[in-house]
């Protein structure tokens, strides 16, 4: 069985999916159809930038979007019929573009207005998040309690992207307080990340509202295929369900690594990840060594593929 993989903010990069529209039609009309929809020059931010104009979560996050659906539409054939499909934050709306519970156009604006709510939450209640290495989960949650509970503000773990390598979210004090609690407790790094707000903590409460509004506007159908939450983990093949928890996401960690462990016990042996960059084939490979994982988003990526 395969499982299709969709990376998430922080995998953009200028250039993204430029070689791909160049040598696909198909890949060169899914950018169109993005600008259309936007009302933006979102392929000329992709594809040329300026780096801190593709950075802005606004744009970043329909960028990676439009980029896998590029590739998907490319590859589809190659592909061959998936069984499951996950994405990392942002990237599970790609899942869903992919198991055809979000049409195209919905989702690239739904991710826009998505970005938009967490870039304006970032600038009422500034937060940021930072990267732990080398400490266990069960470490990183009681540190993170203890600091919350301590008046210096909110900090939980946002991203758990695999064994040993977990990201934590809120107030910029209690984020800070904790870095320098993780590497008294045996952290081999604690690293800042260059982020405009607090994801995946409560500081995004504000935005959950607006978004649930944004989704309640949109029609989701029944997938092809399941799409694990990152919120539980789980495959969701019913659309109420995957519309609720796709609002659940902005204040819930992503639990990356549940969710690929769930995949793997679901008989799912290889993974091709489709978009920017190969992040999440890179973190497979830390949760379970013998994953078979290729990641697709060049040209010669799409071509490798189609002869493979």
């Amino acid at each position: 069985m395969v499982a299709l993989l969709f990376p998430g903010q922080g995998s953009q990069a200028v250039g993204m999916g430029k070689d791909l529209a160049a040598a696909f039609p198909r890949a060169r009309e899914t950018f169109e159809e993005a600008d259309d929809a936007l009302g933006v020059p979102l392929s000329r931010i992709a594809w040329e930038g300026p780096e801190d104009e593709l950075t802005a979560t606004l744009n970043a996050q329909p960028a990676l979007l439009v980029h896998s659906v590029a590739v998907l539409r490319v590859v589809e054939t190659a592909l061959g019929a998936a069984a499951y499909a996950a994405g990392h934050s942002l990237g599970e709306f790609s899942a869903y573009v992919a198991a055809g519970t979000l049409d195209f156009a919905d989702a690239v604006r739904a991710v826009r207005r998505r970005g938009e709510l967490m870039q304006r939450s970032g600038s009422e209640r500034p937060g940021t998040m930072a990267a732990v290495i080398g400490l266990d989960d069960g470490t990183i949650e009681r540190v993170c309690a203890e600091v919350s509970v301590g008046g210096s503000g909110v900090v939980v773990p946002a991203n758990f992207n695999s064994p040993g390598q977990v990201v934590i979210s809120g107030d910029v004090a209690a984020v800070e307080l904790a870095m320098d609690a993780m590497k008294a407790a045996g952290a081999k790094r604690a690293l800042r990340l260059n982020v405009s707000g607090a994801f995946h903590s409560p500081l995004m409460e504000v935005a959950k509202a607006d978004l649930r509004d944004h989704l309640s506007d949109i029609d989701f159908h029944a997938p092809r295929f399941p799409v694990v939450s990152n919120v539980t983990a789980q495959p969701v093949d019913e659309t109420e369900t995957a519309r609720r928890l796709l609002v659940e996401q902005l204040t819930s960690p992503v639990r990356w690594t549940e969710s690929m462990l769930t995949l793997i016990d679901l008989g799912v042996l290889r993974f091709i990840e489709l978009g920017s960059g190969s992040v999440l084939s890179g973190l497979l490979k830390r949760i379970e060594r013998g994953a078979e994982a290729r990641s697709v988003g060049s040209a010669e990526d799409a071509r490798s593929l189609a002869n493979a």
